[in-house]
């Protein structure tokens, strides 16, 4: 995924976390964040299954109840 991609996910996501019916829960399932900078993403609750977090700066992300299966 693009930086630009990411970013408007964290974006909806955020807004989804806070009850905003304009935000979207992030669903990461199979995507490519190979060596992508999350570093204090909060992802409470994403669905990162089977996405690829190879090499991924994971630094201070929230990542409680996030589903990482596989």
């Amino acid at each position: 995924m693009k930086k630009k991609e990411i970013q408007e996910l964290l974006k909806n996501h955020k807004l989804w976390l806070s009850g905003d019916g304009d935000g979207r829960r992030a669903d990461l399932t199979c995507a490519d964040l190979t060596c992508a900078d999350l570093t204090g993403a909060n992802l409470t609750g994403a669905n990162l299954t089977y996405a690829n977090l190879t090499g991924a700066n994971l630094t201070d992300a929230d990542l409680t109840y996030a589903n990482l299966t596989g």
